[in-house]
Order: C-alpha cells, then sequence, then structure tokens
C-alpha cells in the first residue's frame, strides 16, 4: 500500500448517547479505505419524542453506500445497544458477522427473526485468534461486564494496534463470565497500544466499581425478610443476576418462576452456549399459580419501565394471571438508563398505590453496574499506556470528561462524536470530516428516515388534533357537509358539540363563496381549512391538522 494511507475511526452511533452503538474503522488511500464496523445496536422510542415507533438504529447510510469495501462486522457483546439492529440493517451491509460463542447464538438469533443467512455469523475463538478482514487483524479481547463473553477488541492495523474497550468493568469474580484479567491486558500492550478507543458511560463515578459477586448475601437477606409475593426485575441479558436472585429466592426457601420471553430467552442462549451451568431449578407458569404467594418469587422483565414487559403489566394491575397486593415486595435489581426515570417512575409509583414494598437502584445495595468507573478508567489507562485515548459509548458530557482525564494523565485525546471522522494515523487524533449521520426508525415493518416527516406528522397530530372533513358538492350546490374531530375537547364556549359547530360554519362558508371557488378543489378545500382552523382556535385554542376530502357528484 502507498504512503497515503489512512487510519481512520468514525463513530456512527454510540458516541454522544448512550445506545445504539455503531462504530466504523477504516485504512487506506482517502476514498478507498477497507473497513470494519463494531457493533449494530439500537435504542428504544419514548412516547413524547417517537411515538408509536418500534426501534430505533444508527443510520448506516454511509457504510452502506461503501459496503462493496466493507471486510467484516464485529460484534462485541451481545446486548440490545450492541446486536439488536444486526437483523435488520444487515441486508445494507452483507459482509461476514463475527463473534464469540454466546454473542453469536444471539446474533443468530437476530438474523434468523429477520430472515438473513445464518451461515454469515461466525463464530470465533478469544484471544490470542485472530480474524483477517482486509488490512485488519482482529482479536476478541475478553472482559468483564453484565453479559457472559463481554469482549473488547484488539485491531491490529498497518499504523498500529488499536484497542476497542467494549463494555467493560474492573471485576475480578462476575460469577458468569470471564474476570477482568490485568495480566492479559498487559501482555495485548507490551508490543504498544496506538489507540485505546473507550467506554465512557461511569466516568462521573468516583468511587472504584463494586464487583457482581457482591450481590448474594444482600439480596438473598432482602428475599428472605420480605412476607407475601416477591418479584424481582433486572437485565434480561444479565444471567449472573438472574442467577443471584434464584439462588436467593431457592435459599429463601420459594419455588422460582421466570416471566417474560426476552428472560427466558437469554436463558437457554446461555445454556446453548455453554455458558450457563447450574442456574437454579424453575417451576413452570401453570404450577406457580397453585404454589402459596409466600413461598414464590417472580424474575420478571422489564426494568427499564417497557411499557408491555412484565414489570409494567403487573403495576398496570395483572400480568399472566398473577395480580400484586399489599405487603408484596418489587425489587429493581437494575440501574435505571438515562432517559427511562419518567417510565421507571410511573411503575414504581402504579406499585405504590397497590401497597408494595418497591427497592429500587438507590439503595446500592442490589446493583452493581457492568461499566468501569472513574478510577477503573485510570487503571484501564495505565494497562494499556496508549498513544491517543478516543471516548466512546457516553453522552457529549460523559465523553467530554473522559477526553479530559485522559489529557490530565498526558494522553493525547479528542472528542468524537456521531458523524466526526478522526485520522489516527500519527501520534495525535485529528478530526478531518464531518459526514451526515443520523437515526432510523423501525415504524411496525418499515424502516423510515428520522426526517422523513413519518414521526413529526404524527407528534403534529397529537399535540393539535385532527379534524376530517367530508364534502359532496354537486356543480355550485353543496350537497352535505360532514365533520369528525378527533382529539380535540368538546369543552370551551360550545353550546352544541364540536362537529355541529364545525358542519354549520363550513356549509355556511362554501355557501357563501362563488361558484368559482367551489367548482376548484384547492380553493375549496384552502376555504375549509381557514374556516376550521378559525372556528376550533376561538372555540377551543386549538387550530387541528386538517383532512379534507371533496366528493363531486356528476
Amino acid at each position: 500500500m502507498s504512503s497515503n494511507n489512512r487510519l481512520i475511526f468514525l463513530p456512527l452511533g454510540g458516541a454522544g448517547e448512550i445506545g445504539m452503538n455503531m462504530y466504523l474503522y477504516g485504512y487506506g488511500p482517502r476514498n478507498k479505505e477497507r473497513f470494519i464496523l463494531v457493533d449494530a445496536g439500537v435504542t428504544f422510542p419514548d412516547m413524547e419524542s417517537t411515538p408509536g415507533v418500534d426501534l430505533i438504529f444508527a443510520d448506516p447510510s454511509y457504510i452502506a453506500d461503501r459496503a462493496d469495501r466493507l471486510d467484516g462486522i464485529f460484534i462485541t457483546h451481545a446486548h440490545e445497544d450492541h446486536v439488536g439492529a444486526i437483523g435488520h440493517l444487515y441486508g445494507l451491509l452483507n459482509a461476514p458477522v463475527y463473534a464469540r460463542r454466546f454473542t453469536a447464538t444471539v446474533t443468530r438469533a437476530k438474523m434468523e427473526d429477520q430472515g438473513r443467512d445464518l451461515d454469515q455469523v461466525i463464530d470465533v475463538a478469544a484471544w490470542p485468534d485472530k480474524v483477517k478482514a482486509g488490512p485488519f487483524e482482529v482479536s476478541f479481547m475478553p472482559v468483564a461486564h453484565s453479559i457472559p463473553e463481554a469482549s473488547g477488541l484488539v485491531i491490529d492495523t498497518p499504523a498500529g494496534r488499536i484497542v476497542h474497550s467494549g463494555d467493560f468493568k474492573l471485576d475480578a469474580d462476575p460469577i458468569i463470565g470471564e474476570p477482568f484479567d490485568p495480566v492479559l491486558m498487559r501482555e495485548i500492550a507490551r508490543g504498544g497500544v496506538h489507540a485505546l478507543i473507550c467506554d465512557s458511560t461511569n466516568v462521573f463515578s468516583q468511587k472504584p466499581g463494586r464487583s457482581e459477586s457482591s450481590l448474594p448475601e444482600a439480596i438473598t437477606e432482602l428475599v428472605k425478610d420480605s412476607t407475601g409475593l416477591v418479584v424481582a426485575t433486572t437485565f434480561a441479558s444479565n444471567i449472573a443476576r438472574l442467577k443471584t436472585l434464584a439462588d436467593a429466592g431457592i435459599a429463601a426457601g420459594r419455588s422460582v418462576c421466570v416471566l417474560g420471553r426476552a428472560m427466558q430467552n437469554m436463558l437457554r442462549y446461555g445454556e446453548m452456549a455453554g455458558v450457563l451451568h447450574d442456574f437454579p431449578p424453575t417451576v413452570d407458569l401453570d404450577d406457580a399459580h397453585d404454589i402459596p404467594r409466600d413461598r414464590l418469587m417472580l424474575l420478571v422483565t422489564g426494568s427499564q419501565g417497557e411499557r408491555r414487559a412484565a414489570s409494567a403489566q403487573l403495576a398496570n394491575g395483572k400480568y399472566l394471571g398473577f395480580t400484586l397486593r399489599e405487603g408484596d415486595t418489587f425489587l429493581f435489581s437494575s440501574k435505571t438508563i438515562p432517559g427511562n426515570e419518567t417510565s421507571v417512575g410511573r411503575i414504581i409509583n402504579s406499585l405504590s398505590e397497590q401497597g408494595v414494598d418497591v427497592i429500587d437502584d438507590h439503595s446500592d445495595k442490589y446493583h452493581v453496574s457492568g461499566h468501569a468507573n472513574r478510577p477503573d478508567l485510570e487503571t484501564m489507562h495505565k494497562l494499556m499506556a496508549p498513544k491517543m485515548m478516543i471516548p466512546m459509548h457516553g453522552e457529549h458530557r460523559h465523553l467530554r470528561a473522559h477526553s479530559l482525564l485522559a489529557r490530565s494523565n498526558g494522553i493525547a485525546s479528542e472528542i468524537v462524536p456521531n458523524g466526526t471522522m478522526v485520522d489516527l494515523t500519527d501520534d495525535l487524533p485529528q478530526i478531518i470530516d464531518h459526514i451526515e449521520t443520523g437515526r432510523l426508525y423501525l415504524d411496525g415493518s418499515v424502516k423510515i428516515g428520522a426526517m422523513d416527516g413519518v414521526v413529526r406528522e404524527r407528534l403534529r397530530m397529537a399535540i393539535r388534533g385532527v379534524v376530517a372533513v367530508s364534502l359532496v358538492l354537486e356543480g355550485k350546490d353543496v350537497v352535505g357537509v360532514w365533520v369528525e374531530p378527533m382529539g380535540l375537547p368538546e369543552g370551551g364556549l360550545l353550546d352544541a358539540g364540536l362537529a355541529d359547530v364545525l358542519e354549520a360554519e363550513v356549509e355556511r362558508a362554501l355557501n357563501g363563496t362563488t361558484a368559482k371557488v367551489l367548482k376548484n378543489d384547492d380553493a375549496c378545500e384552502e376555504l375549509v381549512h381557514r374556516t376550521v382552523t378559525k372556528y376550533c382556535n376561538d372555540l377551543v385554542g386549538k387550530k387541528p391538522i386538517t383532512q379534507i376530502m371533496i366528493n363531486r357528484l356528476v
């Protein structure tokens, strides 16, 4: 290759936000680089900003337009924000997908759901095994996280070694999965690390992170001391936590029942991949109903307030025949992801109204994070001793704080949010370009762009309401007017119903206009729109969206 080759890093998602991770590495001459893609995750919608949307993906247009130069896709671990989009977006990418066994098992399920070729997902062993992908050689570096077989990536390039940390924590005993291994980290760093691309999620947490193994005693004590039914929720993918919770239930003399397809699937994937061996026995749903409440523990999905998950359904009154009562206990063994506070708070309040004792993450006794805290990030920096550190996986404030931390310790760093292309070829990172990046929405079965206007129109209808108007015209005569307001109040200054008032005013406006206007659809629509808008604003203080249908009798 010529001396014009360059090594670039371009985040398409996950840098400047938490979730929706998608990172691109390229090497080669300008506009002729070969690429690898790291992760293809999702984030989740909310009713306030994305009503009706099912999933949100990073927009892969930049690499999709260069898919003939994409040599591989590498999935670091099986959390939804890293693997959830792979099946949906694979048709735009069409490159081999590499992952470790457990992650590959989940990835194949994602691919199968979308009718993709499962043979494109390739199991890879951990370091020191390598995958050759164009000018890159990639190894999976085991790290501790809140899911089995989480990995960073060791990416060897002609310009030097890159370590992409993935999501990680310094946990010597994660219960399930590999511990964080400083000896391995030093081995990887021995030949020199050109750039560390590093998780920034917990950069504001000042104390060293706690181990997953610190939880069983406190959780077991809580379950033993509880009366009535005990329900616990956590991330479905946190198999180690599910085991801790189930073990606590068994230790307290309770039968354990797992509710929620996502949880059941993750336990099944763990067994299939050989990472879960001794999960305690559970009871089926049908049998659980026959067990006394004070001898039963439910493990349920929905720790982030998902509307259709088990936690929300229980909070709303009933789920699969179970209802909660005064004196029951509900444990959130999870951290609320930023942005989910409202939906989680709604569930907690609903449970409280039912007399349920709710224990959430504020006690800091029943949950530990899967991400490295600030002192742990500094440890990683020291172990890797990179020439430069680029922060990823965090909101902009996280990226900035992490970058400042690296600089304070003498490591060159640059803030590289989504759409920012940085040249890593030399000893200092250099921002060289910005590209258009954004989001794709899965809306039902259709993928739409965030700027397509569909969701914006849905929000406008939700905020302003809608008035549908149907006209029947015959020449210059008005035969009939029907009005149907939707999402508008009936109060205000009205004596009659809003529909009746609008029908009368529209008919009066049409009868008072000229034959020329009545014979012209556009002019007629404009007149009706002005009339509806004026009277809705006068009567109920809203300017609704109007939908006008004109039927002409011949």
